[in-house]
Formats: C-alpha cells, sequence, structure tokens
C-alpha cells in the first residue's frame, strides 16, 4: 500500500476493487446525502491519470483526440474523446497542459490498457507516455462552499470553468461552478486531503463525486460502455470536448458527419428509479417505440439522496420525448427524466 491510501485506511475507508476502485468512509446513501448538504472532498482512486511527455506532446495528441490540444493555453484544460476509426469511444478524458507536456484523466478501469494504445501511435513522435496513476492522487472537491475551502486551505483557484492553477506541487482544475479536481504527488496527498477537512470539507466516497458529475451532466466512459457511444451522445459538443474545425483523427469523419448531415438520433439525457439494486453502467433500456429492442444504456449511475439512483442515459430522442422508459426489459421499472445543467441542440 501507499502512503496515500494507508492515510484513507486510517481515515476510516474501504475500497471495493471487483470492476474499477469504488472507495466510501460509510454507506453510499449517507454519503450522498452529505454531499448534497455540504461541500465533499473525495478520494478519487475510480479515476487513473495518463502522463504525455515530450516536445511534440501537443501535436502528437493533437492528431489523436477530438478536441484541439494545439491551441490549448497553460492555464486551461479541456474534455476529449479517443476513438475507434468508427467513431465510438474508446476513452472520455480531461486533459491539461503540465510541465513539458500533458495530462489524460480516465476511468481507472481502461487507463492500463488506454495507456498501451496510445503508446501504439508514437512511433517517431518525440513523446512518451506512461500510466502515472501510481505517481499522482486525485481528489474531488464538489459543494457551494468549494472555491472558500480552497482559499482557506491555502489552495489555488482557478478563475473559471475549465481552467487550471498550480501552486506548492498541487494542481486544481474546475470542471464547472463548484466542482473542482486536484492533482498531487501521492506522497503529499493525505496534507492535501487532510487540508480541505480541517479547511472544513466533509469526506465522502465515489458515489458522492459520481452523483455531482451525473447532475454536472459530464460523463465518463468506462470499461462497461467502451464503443457504445460517438461523442456527441454523451453530449461532448455541448460541453466542449469535441473541435470540428480541427484536422483528422480516429473516428473525425463520423463525427462530422453525425454533426453535419443530422444523423444523431441518441442524445444523452438524465434520469432517476425507484430505490432496488442500484443498475450497472451499460445496462439496457427499453421504450414503447422500440418494442424488444433497447432504445438505449445506462452510462454512470449513483445512489440518490432521496432513494433509489440517478444516473446519465444515452436514449433514442424520441423515446426521451415520449418519456416512458423501461430499465433492463420492455416491462421492467420506469424510469424518471430530470433536467440537465444546459440544454441539448
Amino acid at each position: 500500500m501507499t502512503t496515500w491510501t494507508d492515510y484513507l485506511a486510517q481515515q476510516g475507508a474501504s475500497v471495493d476493487t471487483d470492476n474499477r476502485p469504488t472507495l466510501r468512509f460509510g454507506a453510499a446513501a449517507d454519503e450522498v446525502r452529505v454531499a448534497v448538504e455540504q461541500t465533499v472532498a473525495v478520494p478519487l482512486l475510480h479515476l487513473g491519470l495518463i502522463r504525455s511527455v515530450g516536445p511534440e506532446s501537443a501535436p502528437f495528441l493533437h492528431n489523436l483526440f477530438s478536441n484541439d490540444v494545439n491551441k490549448l493555453a497553460a492555464g486551461q484544460a479541456q474534455w476529449n474523446s479517443f476513438n475507434t476509426p468508427k467513431g465510438r469511444m474508446l476513452a472520455s478524458l480531461l486533459l491539461w497542459p503540465e510541465g513539458e507536456g500533458h495530462a489524460l484523466v480516465a476511468s481507472a478501469d481502461i487507463v492500463p490498457a488506454l495507456a498501451k494504445k496510445l503508446s501504439m501511435y508514437v512511433l517517431r513522435s518525440k513523446v512518451k507516455l506512461a500510466d502515472a496513476s501510481a505517481d499522482t492522487a486525485l481528489i474531488g472537491l464538489s459543494g457551494a462552499n468549494a472555491a472558500a475551502l480552497l482559499g482557506r486551505a491555502g489552495l489555488p483557484l482557478p478563475e473559471g470553468s475549465l481552467q487550471q492553477a498550480e501552486a506548492n506541487g498541487v494542481r486544481v482544475v474546475r470542471l464547472q461552478d463548484d466542482l473542482y479536481l486536484l492533482a498531487v504527488a501521492t506522497d503529499a496527498a493525505a496534507a492535501t486531503f487532510g487540508a480541505l477537512l480541517e479547511a472544513g470539507a466533509a469526506r465522502a466516497g465515489t458515489a458522492a463525486w459520481e452523483l455531482a458529475t451525473i447532475r454536472a451532466g459530464l460523463p465518463l466512459v468506462t470499461a462497461a460502455t467502451q464503443e457504445e457511444f460517438v461523442a456527441q451522445m454523451l453530449n461532448y459538443e455541448v460541453i466542449g470536448g469535441v473541435n470540428f474545425k480541427k484536422g483528422c483523427y480516429p473516428g473525425q469523419e463520423i463525427v462530422a458527419r453525425t454533426q453535419y448531415l443530422g444523423k444523431l438520433k441518441k442524445r444523452m439525457y438524465r434520469v432517476a428509479g425507484e430505490a432496488g439494486a442500484l443498475p450497472a453502467a451499460g445496462s439496457d433500456l427499453y421504450a414503447p417505440d422500440f418494442g424488444d429492442q433497447s432504445a438505449g444504456k445506462l452510462v454512470n449511475v449513483a445512489p440518490s439522496p432521496a432513494g433509489g439512483f440517478e444516473a446519465l442515459a444515452v436514449l433514442q430522442s424520441s423515446s426521451a420525448e415520449a418519456g416512458e422508459i423501461h430499465l433492463g426489459s420492455p416491462s421492467g421499472p420506469l424510469l424518471k427524466l430530470l433536467e440537465l445543467p444546459y440544454a441539448l441542440p
């Protein structure tokens, strides 16, 4: 175990590693209730980090991803997708420049294979890629008082969404208002997390962060949903994860055709289900207009503070407009459509 995980264990954390690392300090249902009432600090063990280093890091990543990495300024961050040649997302990525290259954050369960696959494209490029998950700890901060807590903890505060600030070895990326991701060397993570708690944050586990990102409409591609979605199905062009003016990249033709020919029939929505076993990401959804055929899939799922669960779900737009969505089978439990914090095209 690392000093970071030793510290978390001393704090009362338990980690389930059956599929991807899931951390909790108590019952997930209790933690999400705390998360809507207070500002919470969350060890993001379910995310991993790949580091790209070298003088050609920007053009190398630019040629592989859906966004314009070449024009990304030092103080910014951006969403990106990495796709198959058929335009299906292999990974959703948060990317930012740092030092002599870039950091890429993705779901921990796909990071080792993703780092290996990206390395296959290096060839003669002056860049080196490595899974840096063991060297860099990621911490989430979510809640109305997040900005004030960062100040009290002596940590940098980015000015706006998808901007970053770094000081004393701690990098803070602002995803949206009241939602921040911190990256810090693993051996300094305990001190950073402790400073957030001393500043007034409540500790919480993975479910609290997943609920916050679901409510923010920010999807995460995991092993269960790789190659299921084109970027626009996950609203990636809405959250700023696709640049339609940049050059070619794997899957670019499909992504562009989907955009300009108006062939997108599925979108990501936010849904809620009643109490019961928490469904898995990738679970099929059904609607009367598609009969026995799947009308969509769950993307990310978290317990709801009201009971039951909330989720991001990719659905046939016609099914969403009709409003009758069933989980697991055509006669399965009904889901309720909820609002996203942004408008869909």
